[in-house]
């Protein structure tokens, strides 16, 4: 039953001809998992918190960011560094005391995916990478869940809803996860902050669908936005039993899309001691100009032009960019093309201490 003071909170639901009681007890009833608290996960969190849903799972294992303020609205500069999962926990039961939160701060993987996703009636996918939708994917097909999905790219998004009902999953639409590189991460390419906004709000709004019954979800569907010229289609797709079928996870998603476990991500600090052995050298994979501007030593070899046969043969590089996209997709071309070791410097030069970037 509904107490005085959440029917107060929830009169504009209640008087909906279409909502009403019933389906406001079905989200006080429903345990949604939200996997990752950033530019989708933010929207989608204060939505489904407001909207009144019982218990909310965040699961996340970054730190706030500056660059993430742009876009991740949960977020202000007194919590920069702090734990995303946790901080928005306690700021979205600031919002509704009345939702119980829990912060799960960790990253997904295959080790927990599993137990998290059985814990919990929908799950929402607000990932950023190939690796976690796949995962997110056959975890709830495994554990039978539906799967609320969101992605964006500069200033389109799409919004689908996958596994509802015996229906079309994301290995449906896309069996095959896309050649590495060829899709840029938003920390590479940027990302209009009001669109993750937009499409977490959608996928709120499907997650409120699928539980309480109302309206039609977007199951085989995949709804697809351009907020430059404000358009719209859907593009429907069938279930396709070869793809859907998912008895157990696989045991790296890393390298299914296409990472290779012969490179690592490591820290500059960690590069620098890797650098005073005679076989390591560092790799400057920005452009020129970029270069040219302002660097922290090594070569420079633009990814734009890049080879292997630009290394040489005997020294393992180390590679490093703005960001650290360019860097790791260097250290997969290089560790692929010739079955060798290569490092790349994770976060990139933006990442480095103020002293180092000084330099």
């Amino acid at each position: 039953m509904l107490s005085a003071e959440e029917r107060t909170r929830y009169d504009r639901h209640l008087i909906l001809p279409e909502f009403g009681e019933a389906a406001q007890l079905k989200l006080k009833n429903a345990k949604v998992l939200v996997i990752g608290a950033g530019g989708l996960g933010c929207p989608a969190l204060l939505y489904l918190a407001a909207a009144g849903v019982g218990t909310i799972g965040i699961v996340d294992g970054d730190n706030i960011e500056e660059s993430n303020l742009q876009r991740q609205v949960l977020f202000g500069s007194e919590d920069i560094g702090k734990s995303k999962a946790e901080v928005a926990a306690e700021k979205l039961s600031k919002q509704n005391p009345f939702v119980s939160i829990d912060a799960i701060p960790e990253f997904l993987t295959t080790a927990n995916a599993i137990v998290l996703f059985s814990e919990y009636d929908v799950i929402l996918d607000g990932t950023d990478n190939f690796a976690t939708r796949y995962l997110c994917n056959d975890a709830a097909v495994i554990c039978n869940k539906p799967l609320i999905h969101g992605s964006i790219f500069k200033f389109e998004g799409q919004v689908s809803v996958f596994n509802y009902k015996n229906g079309s999953t994301y290995r449906c639409l896309f069996p095959e996860p896309p050649a590495l590189g060829s899709v840029p991460s938003c920390s590479e390419i940027g990302v209009i902050g009001v669109l993750p906004g937009i499409i977490g709000n959608y996928q709120a709004m499907e997650t409120i669908k699928v539980i309480t019954g109302i309206g039609e979800p977007l199951t085989g569907k995949l709804l697809c936005i351009n907020t430059l010229n404000n358009t719209q289609q859907i593009l429907e797709f069938d279930r396709n039993e070869t793809h859907a079928s998912i008895s157990e996870l696989l045991e790296s998603y890393e390298i299914f899309c296409g990472f290779n476990p012969l490179v690592k991500e490591i820290s500059f600090k960690e590069a620098q001691i890797l650098l005073n052995k005679e076989n390591s050298q560092l790799i400057d994979v920005r452009e020129a100009d970029e270069f040219k501007n302002h660097n922290v030593g090594g070569k420079n070899l633009p990814l734009s032009t890049f080879e292997t046969n630009q290394i040489h043969e005997g020294s393992t590089p180390i590679f490093i960019c703005q960001k650290g996209g360019r860097s790791l997709k260097a250290a997969q071309l290089f560790s692929v093309g010739l079955n060798r070791k290569a490092f790349s410097v994770t976060g990139g030069i933006d990442g480095l201490s103020e002293e180092i970037a000084a330099l």
